[in-house]
């Protein structure tokens, strides 16, 4: 049988990304070996707060090009805190990308897996599954390197557009028809500050037409500060919530929190026909080179890769390779064979990854959902 092959770029970047990123693709290889179909053509590219140090460069158009040309993106994480660019900001890479592939669903998913530990201690919290659809191409973001900044008075301005905010809320009506058909129920809530911000109004505005036209779905609105307390009071009545692109990447932090930590939340953030997925978790060069990065978020979001690419191509092998990955990283700690050091244990980077290739290899295909 012929297999499809993918062209994935990999982008490790700086500090864990590395290290996360050596542990996904240890799954990656065991999954493509045990089901077939479909091959992984990896092309490792640099970038990153490191390439800005040694070059001046942060991104090339040589790394951008062949980024943009691939299947999909598959990235570690980069930034650095002492590397800056002139103006004081630091150096990310991945905010170009979404700028310049027009990346504009992030989907920040948030589920508590069997046998890990949330902060909250209601039973309840084990019922906690939400994605939070962030905007990622306007809202506060769009000012970056470009707002008014004086010796006085610096000004960031918030860019909201119709087209921009329609393909946000049609791709999430999109993402609560699939859950719904998954889960039997769902309901997107817009998250914003209508009562208080012009553009919020109109943002809003915009979401209730697009609502209208699906009626399938059950809709709302919410405004943020309220959203972030029930994040934290009910989060498990939540289920997709759509905003505005930086209230967007603090909620999905908030959201992370509640399931484990940082190493437990995946990411993709997606365009028309592009597609880049990394762990939500930054660098985190206090840690790095230590063996100790949870690298579950980056399994996970390789994981997402696989389902999108294999949705893109109507490749059933890749689906169900994305599906038996996930079947994996519930069994490894379902099962209490595992306990990152961000939650007190002590399984490194390269033990959580063998454990999750090896359940891969028990796991039988046939019998995922």
């Amino acid at each position: 049988m012929n297999e499809a092959t993918l062209d994935i770029a990999l982008m490790p970047g700086d500090g864990i990304g590395p290290e996360v990123m050596e542990a996904a693709l240890l799954v990656l290889e065991t999954v493509q070996r045990r089901l077939g179909g479909f091959h992984l053509a990896f092309t490792p590219l640099e970038a990153g707060a490191e390439a800005y140090r040694r070059s001046g460069v942060a991104m090339s158009e040589a790394v951008f090009a062949r980024a943009a040309a691939a299947d999909a993106i598959l990235f570690g994480a980069m930034g650095l805190p002492d590397v800056r660019l002139p103006d004081g900001r630091e150096i990310a890479p991945q905010l170009d990308l979404r700028e310049r592939l027009g990346l504009f669903a992030g989907i920040r998913p948030a589920r508590l897996l069997p046998g890990v530990a949330s902060p909250l201690a209601d039973p309840r919290a084990r019922l906690i599954d939400l994605v939070i659809l962030r905007e990622q191409t306007e809202g506060l973001f769009a000012e970056r390197g470009r707002g008014l900044v004086s010796a006085e008075r610096a000004e960031d301005r918030l860019v909201v557009t119709r087209a921009a905010s329609e393909r946000l809320f049609d791709a999430a009506f999109a993402l609560a028809r699939e859950r719904k058909a998954r889960r039997g129920r769902a309901r997107v809530d817009l998250v914003d500050k209508a009562n208080v911000l012009g553009s919020m109004a109109f943002f809003r505005s915009i979401f209730l037409e697009r609502a209208a036209r699906c009626p399938d779905i059950e809709a709302g609105c919410r405004y943020v500060d309220a959203t972030a307390l029930d994040l934290v009071r009910r989060p498990w009545d939540l289920d997709v919530l759509v905003t505005e692109n930086l209230m967007g990447d603090i909620l999905s932090d908030l959201g992370a929190g509640l399931v484990g930590g940082m190493g437990f939340a995946p990411t993709a953030d997606l365009g028309e026909g592009k597609g880049l997925f990394q762990p939500a978790h930054g660098s985190a060069p206090d840690i790095a080179g230590q063996g100790i990065a949870n690298p579950t978020a980056m399994i996970l979001s390789a994981a997402m890769m696989l389902d999108w690419l294999g949705t893109r191509r109507g490749l059933e092998s890749c689906r169900t390779a994305a599906r038996l990955v996930e079947a994996a990283v519930e069994r490894v700690f379902a099962h209490g064979r595992i306990r990152p050091v961000e939650q007190g244990g002590s399984d490194g980077t390269r033990a959580i990854a063998e454990a999750v290739a090896a359940a891969v290899g028990e796991l039988e295909p046939s019998s995922l959902r």
